[in-house]
Protein backbone atom coordinates (compact mmCIF):
# COMPACT_ATOMS: atom_id res chain seq x y z
CA UNK A 1 0.00 0.00 0.00
CA UNK A 2 1.39 3.63 -0.77
CA UNK A 3 1.78 6.00 1.88
CA UNK A 4 -0.26 8.99 2.12
CA UNK A 5 1.90 12.28 3.79
CA UNK A 6 -1.05 13.96 5.89
CA UNK A 7 -0.59 16.92 5.47
CA UNK A 8 -0.44 17.30 1.34
CA UNK A 9 -2.69 14.67 0.49
CA UNK A 10 0.08 13.29 -2.00
CA UNK A 11 1.89 9.77 -2.18
CA UNK A 12 5.51 10.53 -0.29
CA UNK A 13 7.54 9.08 -3.28
CA UNK A 14 6.16 12.07 -5.10
CA UNK A 15 7.75 14.20 -2.27
CA UNK A 16 10.78 12.91 -3.05
CA UNK A 17 10.76 13.47 -6.73
CA UNK A 18 10.06 16.76 -6.32
CA UNK A 19 13.42 17.50 -4.37
CA UNK A 20 15.28 15.84 -7.24
CA UNK A 21 14.00 17.89 -9.97
CA UNK A 22 15.00 20.71 -7.36
CA UNK A 23 18.74 19.39 -7.51
CA UNK A 24 18.71 19.17 -11.13
CA UNK A 25 18.12 22.85 -11.93
CA UNK A 26 20.81 25.55 -12.22
CA UNK A 27 19.90 28.60 -11.24
CA UNK A 28 21.63 31.80 -11.64
CA UNK A 29 21.49 35.13 -9.46
CA UNK A 30 23.41 37.97 -10.96
CA UNK A 31 22.80 41.69 -10.33
CA UNK A 32 22.04 44.17 -13.31
CA UNK A 33 22.45 48.08 -13.21
CA UNK A 34 19.30 49.47 -14.99
CA UNK A 35 18.10 52.77 -15.56
CA UNK A 36 19.24 56.10 -13.16
CA UNK A 37 21.57 53.76 -11.66
CA UNK A 38 19.04 51.09 -9.95
CA UNK A 39 20.32 47.66 -9.50
CA UNK A 40 18.25 44.12 -9.78
CA UNK A 41 18.58 41.16 -8.39
CA UNK A 42 17.78 38.68 -11.55
CA UNK A 43 17.19 34.84 -10.54
CA UNK A 44 16.83 32.87 -13.75
CA UNK A 45 16.68 29.01 -14.68
CA UNK A 46 13.61 28.06 -12.80
CA UNK A 47 12.15 24.76 -14.37
CA UNK A 48 8.10 24.76 -15.30
CA UNK A 49 7.69 22.48 -12.08
CA UNK A 50 8.43 25.29 -9.74
CA UNK A 51 5.72 27.82 -8.80
CA UNK A 52 7.39 30.78 -9.88
CA UNK A 53 4.97 33.51 -8.57
CA UNK A 54 5.01 31.77 -4.91
CA UNK A 55 8.60 31.56 -5.15
CA UNK A 56 9.18 35.33 -5.95
CA UNK A 57 6.87 36.09 -2.93
CA UNK A 58 8.87 34.33 -0.74
CA UNK A 59 11.87 35.88 -2.01
CA UNK A 60 10.39 39.51 -1.65
CA UNK A 61 8.97 38.91 1.86
CA UNK A 62 12.66 37.58 3.01
CA UNK A 63 14.52 40.21 1.41
CA UNK A 64 11.95 42.93 2.52
CA UNK A 65 11.78 44.37 -0.67
CA UNK A 66 9.70 44.93 -4.05
CA UNK A 67 9.78 43.03 -7.32
CA UNK A 68 8.32 41.05 -10.09
CA UNK A 69 8.12 37.38 -11.88
CA UNK A 70 7.36 37.49 -15.58
CA UNK A 71 8.67 35.04 -18.13
CA UNK A 72 10.15 32.63 -15.93
CA UNK A 73 12.60 35.40 -14.70
CA UNK A 74 12.15 36.70 -11.04
CA UNK A 75 13.48 40.40 -10.88
CA UNK A 76 14.25 41.87 -7.41
CA UNK A 77 14.71 45.62 -6.26
CA UNK A 78 18.00 45.87 -5.05
CA UNK A 79 21.04 43.81 -4.53
CA UNK A 80 20.16 40.64 -2.83
CA UNK A 81 22.62 38.16 -4.23
CA UNK A 82 23.98 37.07 -1.14
CA UNK A 83 20.24 36.61 0.75
CA UNK A 84 18.83 35.05 -2.10
CA UNK A 85 21.48 32.82 -2.06
CA UNK A 86 20.85 31.71 1.14
CA UNK A 87 16.81 31.28 1.05
CA UNK A 88 17.55 29.35 -2.49
CA UNK A 89 19.75 26.86 -0.96
CA UNK A 90 17.81 26.20 2.49
CA UNK A 91 15.28 25.43 -0.11
CA UNK A 92 17.42 22.49 -1.46
CA UNK A 93 17.82 24.51 -5.04
CA UNK A 94 21.80 24.61 -6.25
CA UNK A 95 22.43 27.97 -6.77
CA UNK A 96 24.93 29.43 -9.40
CA UNK A 97 26.27 33.12 -8.98
CA UNK A 98 27.86 35.11 -11.91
Amino acid sequence: MVEIDPLTGLPKELLAMEDIVREQQSIKVHVEKRRYGKLVTVIDGMGKSVDINDLAKQLKTKCATGGTSKGGVIELQGDHTRKVNEVLSDMGFPVEVE
